[in-house]
């Protein structure tokens, strides 16, 4: 399963983040990127956050006045099928080596795209880490980084290993 990486995003903290030429990524998340709550986001086990481009497409459809990097991911891709992704699967983006750790569960700053954009990406199956929800893998995913590495616009982005 392979797609490419079409965006690669940072902040100073907070949502959105904003599209730069490319990255490294660290053991701790994308250079460069900040938290607003590093409490809640980042940190090893969610130093990546990926989102599929087709799910902002679809919300953009749907009315939200989002925009690829609006979800506060640092990679936006395309092509990758999300909802075959698992925890514990290996990705290889760009020089990097990510493992998925866990699903992004939405917090309120997204509010500020409409306060139903939560229910349209989540919702309590996903949480509990049911991935035949039909909203499995709408909201990103977290990754912990296995091995550093450069990132860019048009880079791969593929599964190199499922856990089952």
């Amino acid at each position: 399963m392979q797609g490419t990486i079409i965006q690669v995003n940072t902040s100073l903290g907070g949502l959105p983040k904003r599209a730069v030429s490319g990255g490294f990524i660290t053991p701790l998340g994308l250079e460069n990127d900040a938290h607003a709550h590093p409490a809640i986001h980042g940190g090893e086990r969610k130093a990546i956050l990926l989102v599929a481009s087709e799910t902002v497409d679809e919300l953009a459809a749907r009315g939200y006045p989002v925009f690829y990097g609006a979800l506060g991911e640092n990679l936006t891709t395309r092509g990758l099928r999300f909802r075959d992704l698992r925890i514990g699967d290996q990705i290889r983006a760009g020089g990097a080596l990510l493992e998925i750790t866990q699903p992004r569960g939405p917090c309120s700053a997204l509010h500020v795209y409409g306060e139903s954009i939560k229910d349209e990406i989540y919702d309590p199956r996903v949480e509990a880490l049911d991935a035949d929800s039909p909203r499995w893998g709408m909201s990103g995913f977290y990754t912990r980084v296995v091995s550093p590495g450069p990132v860019g616009p048009d880079d791969p982005i593929a599964v190199v290993a499922k856990l089952a």
